[in-house]
């Protein structure tokens, strides 16, 4: 079986092969997220213990970048030690989210380049991976809040290119989440605390409702102050 740093060395390629395609491909969009990864911003005030993501695009790709982590995460020791008697097709399709979110994370690691935040540590003690209810139940919530996250950020974004990409990889995330919902109860592909009945829109949250639970799993806390 496979460990986590192999999975990590396999995927590198994937996710830079998939960099120019999340960038909408050309010089341009390179020229872009490079600019975006050498600035530094040197503004926030830290927090004894605490991540800060940073401001501007850079905080919010380095917002997305923590996410990405957590899921990753995730979803690695999800494959890592399937759920008892886990059916073939589940174990399918939950290595595929596994390799999204493995690609959207080193998207973002190689985006940011030294502007990246430091490698967060992730607690996983309030979950069972021996049990199918426990681990889709996680699933669902990382991926619902996921999905409010880009949607929450996305008011943040000056350079029109990262709108772009957020959108890109927030689609994905909605499939994500859609499919676990399904999984947990066939024909339940959402749901109304994450899609508005009245607007048909989907529900978003802000950073800071966000990284409250999100930091649930994460012995690294992270904050957004920038964002708040």
């Amino acid at each position: 079986m496979k460990t986590e740093t192999d999975l990590n060395n396999g995927n590198v390629n994937m996710a830079r092969r998939s960099f120019l395609r999340y960038a909408g491909a050309g010089v341009a969009g390179i020229g872009l997220l490079s600019a975006a990864a050498c600035h530094k911003d040197h503004n926030v005030t830290p927090t004894a213990g605490v991540t800060d993501v940073g401001s501007g695009d850079v905080g919010v790709l380095n917002f997305a970048y923590a996410l990405e982590q957590l899921e990753a995460a995730f979803y690695l020791q999800v494959i890592a030690t399937p759920y008892a008697s886990m059916p073939s097709t589940e174990l399918t399709l939950l290595t595929e989210i596994r390799d999204h979110e493995v690609c959207h994370r080193e998207f973002f690691k190689a985006a940011l380049g030294t502007s990246a935040i430091m490698g967060l540590t992730p607690d996983f003690s309030a979950i069972n991976f021996s049990s199918r209810a426990s681990v889709l139940g996680a699933a669902k919530a990382f991926e619902d809040l996921g999905v409010t996250a880009y949607d929450g950020i996305a008011y943040y974004i000056q350079n029109p290119a990262y709108l772009g990409i957020a959108g890109s990889i927030v689609s994905v995330e909605a499939r994500h989440a859609s499919l676990i919902g399904n999984l947990i109860t066939a024909g339940n592909f959402t749901s109304s605390d994450q899609v508005s009945t009245s607007t048909g829109l989907n529900i978003s949250n802000a950073p800071s409702a966000v990284l409250a639970g999100a930091n649930v799993y994460l012995k690294t806390k992270v904050s957004a102050t920038s964002f708040s």
